[in-house]
């Protein structure tokens, strides 16, 4: 029978969650499966991979065919790396202790990799908040320099509306006090 490695899809329509699974071949893509691997979620940054890695590697050595997305999570969990240096034990290039020490400082690179992805997208979130804030701040400024423009307007009129009246007054005041003037005049008179 040819067995694949490949995805089942499970999840609501826009937020995919697939099944790793090893299937006959010429099952359908949801259907019938003989054993279930892991779990891949693309809805996350970075992608969230769970997978049973001993059986993964046992399936990949009895001739399963990963698909093509398949094939790239193996890759990133090491599974392919890990039956490259089983085949290179077998062929005798070098030990088996030897395929575990390079097995075990290929994960700590990529482990590493991963870890400096995860600071990279939690410090570009913290920039993005932080400049998000300070553009808020400075729409708020310039909103309160507005409204303050436009009250600022009115309460320019009514002083210059004062200061108007007050020098008006002093122009009718020379004109009272000639009439007054005359007025005492004429009674003194």
């Amino acid at each position: 029978m040819a067995t694949k490695i490949r995805l089942q899809r499970h999840g609501k329509k826009g937020k995919p969650f697939y099944h790793v699974v090893v299937a006959d071949s010429r099952a359908p893509r949801d259907g019938k499966f003989i054993e279930r691997l892991g779990s891949y979620n693309p809805n996350t940054n970075p992608a969230t991979i769970v997978l049973d890695f001993d059986r993964a590697l046992y399936w990949m050595n009895v001739g399963a065919q990963p698909t093509d997305t398949a094939r790239a999570i193996l890759s990133y969990k090491g599974v392919l790396y890990k039956k490259h240096l089983e085949g290179g034990v077998k062929k005798g290039a070098f030990d088996e202790g030897q395929a575990e020490e390079k097995f075990a400082k290929w994960l700590e690179e990529k482990d590493a990799k991963i870890e400096g992805k995860k600071t990279g997208l939690d410090q570009s979130k913290e920039e993005a908040k932080k400049a998000a804030l300070a553009a808020e701040a400075k729409k708020n400024a310039e909103k309160a320099a507005a409204l303050a423009a436009k009250n600022a307007p009115v309460a320019e009129e009514t002083e210059a509306a004062e200061g108007e009246a007050e020098t008006e007054a002093p122009a009718e005041a020379p004109e009272a006090t000639a009439e007054s003037a005359a007025n005492t005049e004429e009674t003194e008179g």
